[in-house]
This record gives structure tokens, sequence and C-alpha cells, in this order.
């Protein structure tokens, strides 16, 4: 049974972009005619009405409103659907709700209706600060939108704003690298997503892939990049994301700390632990056509036991800070003593440090994640 109310957040999936970019394999459907974006509103309340009877009354911390390009709905239609999410499941006052825009298409009328909604934290996907790297990501933004953007967000009352910034693109070299993460920089983002650009096989560039940094230099645009991240008072609190002091996305804390989540609109996945210590996880239809003709759930299933201790750590282990023991038992409901033999392996492999509170992934767990989490399986 529940000892206590596990943190529920809220995902809402807006699945439409102006253009596909050629690396995305998010599930987004690039516009032709003109969405019917009133309907998906209301069907994305319907959703959320028929999976809060999963929540056992708990009120939502966090809501990330994803894509796609959520920017392409107006702030008034953003204040619609949380106004209807606040009847359905009640928002904490204190919670974190984002959005991602894509800098053409926001303005100071835009941000300023989204934060009137209730927005309190804009993702703006920038990428790159350099036009010929903008081109080949299929990007439909010039560097200037980017900066205007972000300056913008600046001017309001935000509890924080995201920069998502790409390394490793095809013919990058380290200059290249460190210019926009110096461009980043100037711009002061209270926090800044920076990730490797990585092949995904049903994309565009799956099929005609773009000529890539060897490792070499791929590890080398790491190291100064997150030297140069750190010498500006950026912290790494995970693989790819740093932030100032207390500007950490608590969202994805949440999901990296095995919270719960529900998850509305097309494709979207949800995790709801059960009173009686059962995971949920469901998903769902992907395609906007059967998603506005009522047909939400694709798919659910519970989580076997047996798959819990992979999973608590496959996400765990994503964060740089230690793991509390008492969550591993909290949030899989297993005890301690399943997991004894792996702990203990990953220990002497030099990929955790442990004491009678937590566990630490090491320096050498971070680089080897990927052998340490097969541990666990």
């Amino acid at each position: 049974m529940f000892q206590y109310k596990i943190p529920i957040s809220l995902y809402i999936h807006m699945p439409w972009c102006v253009q596909k970019c050629p690396y995305c394999d998010f599930n987004s459907h690039t516009v032709k005619n003109e969405p019917d974006y009133n309907a998906y509103i209301y069907h994305l309340i319907r959703d959320l009405q028929q999976d809060v009877k999963l929540c056992s009354n708990r009120t939502v911390s966090s809501i990330f409103i994803g894509g796609g390009t959520p920017s392409l709905f107006t702030a008034e239609l953003i204040n619609q659907l949380l106004i209807n999410i606040n009847k359905i499941i009640p928002i904490d006052k204190n919670a974190e709700i984002t959005i991602e825009a894509n800098p053409n298409s926001v303005d100071a009328e835009r941000f300023n209706g989204y934060q009137q909604a209730g927005i309190n934290r804009i993702s703006i996907g920038v990428q790159s600060f350099q036009s010929d790297k903008l081109a080949k990501l299929g990007r439909i933004h010039n560097p200037q939108e980017a900066i205007n953007a972000a300056k913008l967000a600046h001017t309001l009352n935000l509890h924080s704003f995201n920069l998502d910034l790409m390394h490793g693109l095809p013919n990058q070299n380290i200059d290249d690298a460190l210019y926009d993460l110096t461009q980043a920089i100037e711009i002061k983002p209270p926090h800044l997503s920076w990730y490797q650009l990585t092949i995904e096989p049903n994309t565009l560039f799956g099929s005609k892939p773009p000529v890539l940094p060897d490792d070499d230099k791929l590890w080398e645009i790491y190291q100064q990049g997150h030297q140069l991240l750190t010498q500006h008072g950026y912290q790494q609190y995970e693989t790819s994301a740093y932030a100032k002091p207390h500007a950490q996305c608590q969202h994805n804390l949440n999901y990296w700390r095995f919270g719960d989540y529900l998850g509305i609109g097309c494709g979207a996945h949800g995790k709801l632990t059960q009173t009686n210590g059962q995971i949920i996880r469901t998903i769902k239809t992907r395609h906007p056509k059967g998603y506005l003709q009522g047909r939400y759930l694709e798919k659910s299933y519970t989580v076997i036991q047996e798959d819990l201790p992979f999973e608590f750590f496959m996400n765990r282990f994503r964060l740089f800070e230690p793991t509390p023991k008492e969550e591993f038992e909290q949030r899989t409901f297993l005890p301690l003593q399943t997991i004894n033999k792996q702990i203990a392996l990953a220990i002497e492999k030099g990929y955790l440090t442990d004491n009678k509170q937590h566990w630490q992934i090491t320096e050498s767990g971070k680089l080897f994640l990927n052998s340490l989490l097969e541990i666990f399986l």
C-alpha cells in the first residue's frame, strides 16, 4: 500500500509542426491544412477525464506542454486548456508549467498571453545560432529570431526559461560548437539543455545519414563545452541538462526520480502508481486523425516486478545527485534485498559508491552508464 503520495506530473503532447526536422523521431506531423486546434483542446480534456481515475486524488506538481510545436496554439486555447485541467485535477499553486516554443512562432503578445494563461516556464528550441547549421537541421528560424525570443523571455516574470541546444552537428568542429554555447551563455538562460545529435532510424537522417564529427572530436566538444558552462555558473545535474542554482527543470526531475506522470495527447506516455503498489503505463493513440475521433488509449499494461529495478535505475541514474535508498523502496514497493547482488557488483566495478542513506553514481558510472544499467536487467 502507499506509504505516502508519489508526486504526479502532467505531460501534454501537441502533435503538429510547420515542418518535420530530418533528425526528429518525436511524434510530430507536418501541418498541411489548418488543423482543428479547438477540437484538439476538447479531446485533450476528455482524455484527461478518462485518466484521472488512476491518480488517487493527487495534485499535479508540474505540467509540460511539448510537441510538435505547442506555440502553434494560441494563448487563448492554452488558457482554456489549463482552466479545464484544474477543474479535473487540482494544479498545485507552485506548479512549474512549461510550454515548448519555436523561435519564429513567438512574439511579445503571444509570450505575454501564455504567461497570463498560467505558463511560468518556456523552453525555446534554438538548436544552433549558425545559419548553415540550422539549414542542415531543417530548422525554419534564423539565429536572430532565436536571440530575440530568448531576450523576450527575459522580460517576462517567468519562473525560468530553457534553451535547447545541440552539438555533434553535421560538419561541426569544436569552434562551431563553442560558438553556439558562447552565444547561449551571453543570453543568460537559467537552464540549458545541451545534448548530442543522435541519428534515429525512422527519420530522414536515418535513411540519408549526414557526416557527423568522429568520437574523438565529440569527446573534445563535450569536455570543452562542459568546462565553459561550469565556468559560467551552470551545474550539470543530469546527462544533458545544465542549470543555474535552483533552476533545474522540476518536471524532468520528477521523471528521473521515478515519479508518476499522466500523459495526454497523441502518442503521450504515462506512468501511474496505484494504491495497491502496481505501476500502470499508458500509451496514447499516435495519429491526430484517430485521436480526434475519440480513440485516446492505444495501450496500457502493468509493469512486472522483475522489471522495476531496471526501470527505476534507468531513470534515476540519469541524474547526478545521490539516489536515496528509501526512494527505491517507496517507488518500486520492493525491499532493498531484491537488488543486493546487483548493487554489490556495481560497486565492485567502480560504477557506484554507497553509504547508509544513498547510492552515488561515479564518474566511471556516468561514462559507462549502459554497462551499469545492464547489471539490473
